[in-house]
């Protein structure tokens, strides 16, 4: 008797869990998406200085990004990768449901007009779970502190990076010129203002 009375209401108790779970997944997918306005464009052209063209690949672009996300992000463990193929590829893994849940996304560079990147994204998973794009966007974006110049934007499915806004100790400035992962042809142009010279 004991044992069926234990058996009920563990029975219970992992109905009302597994209702629980679907309602909170109900929820997150059809929760409506918030926009988010991307930092206002800065075109390093209107300040005085040098200006100098840089070349890159994408096996040295994976490298400096890498470096760049472990030391912002402490990422000692390198829980988050970048890769630079055909596309960019960002992989890793995010805390959900009590467990690390593996990530991966693709996305296309977009260079914009005064040289800031938009990376559209293409492919995205999360785990198992057939998540529309938006929403796996608005998830990461609750689950990470990323700096100003960067913004997430799960409505329209992208993420902007404001190069130009980026601090860098040098006080010099940068814009992209071109990202052609196709052709391997990525150039950024470096401004170094007549001030940082002492001029």
């Amino acid at each position: 008797m004991k044992i069926e009375k234990n058996w009920k209401a563990f029975f219970i108790a992992l109905l009302g869990f597994n209702v629980l779970f679907l309602l909170s997944v109900m929820l997150f997918i059809f929760w409506p998406t918030s926009e988010v306005e991307p930092p206002e464009k800065e075109f390093i052209e209107e300040e005085e200085g040098a200006e100098f063209t840089i070349n890159s690949s994408k096996e040295n672009l994976t490298e400096l990004v890498n470096a760049y996300i472990d030391k912002l992000l402490k990422d000692d463990e390198d829980k988050y990768r970048v890769s630079f193929e055909d596309q960019v590829h960002v992989t890793g893994t995010i805390d959900a449901f009590m467990t690390e849940v593996p990530i991966s996304i693709s996305l296309t560079p977009i260079v914009q007009e005064n040289g800031d990147i938009i990376l559209q994204t293409e492919d995205m998973s999360l785990g198992l779970l057939n998540l529309p794009n938006n929403k796996i966007l608005e998830y990461v974006n609750n689950r990470v502190d990323p700096p100003e110049w960067l913004v997430i934007n799960p409505k329209e499915e992208n993420i902007y990076i404001a190069v130009t806004q980026m601090e860098i100790k040098s006080n010099f400035k940068i814009r992209a010129q071109q990202i052609d992962l196709e052709n391997n042809n990525i150039s950024f142009r470096i401004k170094v203002p007549n001030q940082s010279l002492g001029l």
